[in-house]
Formats: structure tokens, C-alpha cells, sequence
């Protein structure tokens, strides 16, 4: 695995990765400054495998640019997607309380930089500012939360119900109805457990049944959110 760390980043541009965190972004800008001096840049080129199943994390990694998909692989080879990370978000959030080994991977799907701040340093500011601590036990929290939500429709949803539920959750998240799919339809039917084909079938179907628009690879504007609605509820 070919990286880089720059040393040289100015004060400022580190600043921005860390005022990106949720459980950063309420501090003073001399406490951010105080973060950033603990922190280091990593630069991975697109297809370049970030931490590998079975791996020890010692840092918080946190997303300055670019995109990085956390997957697990089983014997049979499918590959199961959990999430994409887009800018401010982060990975390695166990490992500031304990030694953890990952069960999963991490890889840039394209050219990514990534703020790390290291196991022992993020447990002193915790300690000097147990807001951070509060905060950050909430977004493993969330994280927990949609872990569960993606077993449960894995287990208990067929396909067709999943993409709806998944279009539905986007538009909440990014509050249009005019979304972008932040991942290729492959990945996107390897978070949803199903074949690239089906999910362009199903798709397809959304937009025959006027409830969809598909505007490019990536791109869709939600119609009828009523009917995908009903369709995510299963009913």
C-alpha cells in the first residue's frame, strides 16, 4: 500500500478537516488549533486499501477529501458494502477506547485525504473536554442505530422494498427531493444485498411508474415520494 503524509499542511487547512467533525465542530478555534497539532494528513489514490480485515486501528481517521467505502468480504468472496464516507465523516471511532481489530475493510473509491489523530492523544482531549467524549459515544450510537436498520432489511425486506426505503433515507438526509447516489450501482446493490442488474431493473421500474426520474448514472429526482414510501414500508 502506497501513501503519503504531508507534514507541511498549513494550520488552516487542517483546521477545516477537524471543524468538519460533529463532535468537534462546537469547540473554541484555539482548541481546534490544539487538535490539528496532534493530527497528521494521509493521502491514498483511488483503489488503495485504507486498513484491512484483522487489522489493529490506532487512529481516528477522519475524511478531509475524497470518498472511502467500509466493506466486509466473506469465503465465498460477495462483498457486503456497510457505508460510504464522504467529507467530515470518520472511521476507527472504537479504537479510542480500546485496542480494536477491524472486521472489516476500508478503501478509498477515489483520490482521498485523510486527518489522523491517534489513539492516546484523542483520550487526553477526551479527558480535557468530556463534551468530545459525550459526542462521540452519540455517533457510535448512530452507528449502531443503522447497522441494526440495514440487518433488519437484509433479513426481512425483499429487494424492491430496500431500494425504496434507501431513496427515502437519502432524500431525508440530504432534505431534496433531487439526490445523487453517492456510490456506483454496484456498490449500491452490495449494500443492499442484491445484484447490480436488479437494482437497475427495479430502478427502472420506479421511474416506468412515474415515481422516479433518472437524470444520468447517478442523479434522481423523487416524483412520488408517497408511493415509495408505502413501497419502503413493505406495504
Amino acid at each position: 500500500m502506497s501513501q503519503s503524509c504531508s507534514h507541511n499542511q498549513s494550520v488552516d487547512s487542517k483546521q477545516l478537516c477537524v471543524s468538519k467533525v460533529p463532535f468537534f465542530n462546537h469547540l473554541e478555534t484555539n482548541e481546534m488549533v490544539q487538535i490539528v497539532k496532534m493530527s497528521r494528513h494521509i493521502n491514498f489514490k483511488k483503489g488503495e486499501v485504507i486498513h484491512h480485515e484483522g487489522d489493529t486501528l490506532d487512529y481516528l481517521y477522519i475524511v478531509h477529501q475524497g470518498r472511502v467505502k467500509i466493506y466486509q468480504l466473506f469465503e465465498n468472496g460477495k462483498e457486503q458494502l456497510l457505508r460510504i464516507l464522504e467529507t467530515g465523516e470518520f472511521m476507527g471511532e472504537l479504537a479510542l477506547f480500546t485496542e480494536k481489530v477491524v472486521d472489516s475493510y476500508a478503501e478509498a473509491i477515489e483520490n482521498t485525504e485523510i486527518c489522523a489523530i491517534h489513539r492516546s492523544d484523542m483520550q487526553l482531549l477526551m479527558k480535557d473536554y468530556p463534551t468530545i467524549a459525550v459526542k462521540v459515544l452519540e455517533q457510535i450510537s448512530n452507528r449502531l442505530d443503522q447497522t441494526e436498520k440495514l440487518v433488519g432489511q437484509l433479513s426481512a425486506k425483499d429487494v424492491e422494498t430496500r431500494t425504496a426505503a434507501y431513496l427515502i433515507d437519502l432524500a431525508a438526509k440530504k432534505d431534496s427531493m433531487e439526490i445523487v447516489l453517492p456510490m456506483s450501482k454496484k456498490d449500491l446493490a452490495s449494500y443492499l444485498g442484491t445484484t447490480q442488474e436488479t437494482i437497475s431493473r427495479r430502478l427502472s421500474n420506479f421511474q416506468t411508474n412515474g415515481w422516479i426520474e433518472q437524470k444520468g448514472h447517478r442523479s434522481i429526482k423523487i416524483l412520488d415520494k408517497e408511493s415509495l414510501t408505502t413501497i419502503s414500508a413493505g406495504i
